[in-house]
């Protein structure tokens, strides 16, 4: 017995690699990631199961009661829903990924918009295309348009110019000839809130996530998405450098992640040669390390079901996982 445990753990740590190396490149928008409460896809309750993500066709509707929902769009775009809300898949196409709003309020986070990749939302008669990366908030009644950071592009008609609307703006879809004018960002709510944790447990996800890939020396040639099983969720991998969330919250790509388990320290110059940079080794531990890193990351996921794929679809797409300040609580 005492010879198989080596083996055992062996085992298990090549079921761990394989479990993070199974990123399934998805060639469609829409899989809901994670809910809470009651949420319904063409009218059938969404029942949680670990490692399946249900997926919208294109047609269908994705509803909530009392309860939310992420949805995973195109590689770094988030789509989170708050109670009693509803949007339609029109097309699920990463090129053309298009959602109508039926009804209640939905939050687009957009950590990095690939450049083939386009997002598009339909409300009030109105066509509101994501131009930038950022943050959008759409409410159905009344039809407002807020941007808390990024920018957006509203189509009204034929006969009317596009208006864009940028961060700190909000724009009142139900008058056609309504201008962009400032909000009070610091006017948050609990969907704002919720979507804030969202981003900091997938933030913190992302660190193994990308580490593990550095590891193995996988071939990550785009950014895309991520099974962690430790997790138990899917998380953004950037293909290079890193890009922070609108929230604040850093995601790191596998050539980057190296910053934060092995930072580089100055090693003075000896005889007159050039100094370097080279990890920490930490006499304790016994070999080279990474201090431990203060704030930044909330403590891990609790409540609501992860609706998400163990061999899991992946999509791949970055600037430099502790928070950066953001622009104001915001109802924090």
């Amino acid at each position: 017995m005492t010879r198989r445990v080596p083996a055992i753990f062996a085992a298990l740590a090549c079921t761990a690699a394989i479990g993070y190396a199974q990123s399934v490149i998805s060639a469609h928008s829409g899989l809901v990631h994670y809910i809470e409460g009651e949420v319904f896809l063409a009218e059938k309750p969404v029942e949680p199961k670990f490692g399946k993500f249900p997926e919208i066709e294109e047609g269908a509707v994705l509803r909530t009661g009392r309860g939310r929902a992420e949805v995973l769009l195109t590689p770094g775009v988030f789509l989170r829903i708050g109670e009693d809300s509803a949007i339609k898949m029109l097309s699920s196409r990463l090129i053309d990924t298009r959602i109508e709003l039926v009804r209640g309020s939905i939050l687009i986070e957009c950590v990095e918009l690939l450049e083939d990749n386009n997002i598009t939302v339909v409300a009030s008669d109105h066509t509101i295309e994501v131009a930038k990366r950022g943050l959008f908030r759409l409410d159905a009644q009344p039809a407002v348009l807020k941007v808390y950071d990024g920018e957006a592009r509203v189509g009204r008609s034929a006969e009317i110019a596009t208006v864009k609307v940028k961060d700190g703006r909000e724009l009142a879809l139900s008058d056609s000839a309504a201008e962009p004018v400032k909000f009070d960002e610091e006017d948050g709510d609990a969907l704002y809130r919720w979507a804030q944790r969202r981003a900091g447990y997938l933030a913190m996800a992302n660190v193994s996530a990308a580490n593990s890939v550095r590891r193995s020396s996988s071939d990550w040639r785009s950014s895309g998405w991520l099974w962690n099983p430790y997790f138990g969720m899917l998380t953004y991998v950037p293909y290079r450098n890193s890009f922070y969330s609108p929230f604040g919250y850093q995601f790191w790509s596998p050539r980057q992640v190296f910053q934060v388990y092995e930072p580089r320290v100055w090693r003075a110059p000896q005889q007159g040669g050039g100094g370097i940079y080279e990890p920490r080794y930490n006499s304790n531990l016994g070999y080279r390390t990474a201090p431990r890193i203060s704030g930044g990351y909330p403590s891990a996921p609790r409540g609501g079901s992860a609706a998400a794929a163990a061999p899991a679809p992946s999509v791949r797409t970055s600037e430099s996982a502790a928070p950066r300040q953001s622009s104001g609580g915001r109802g924090r």
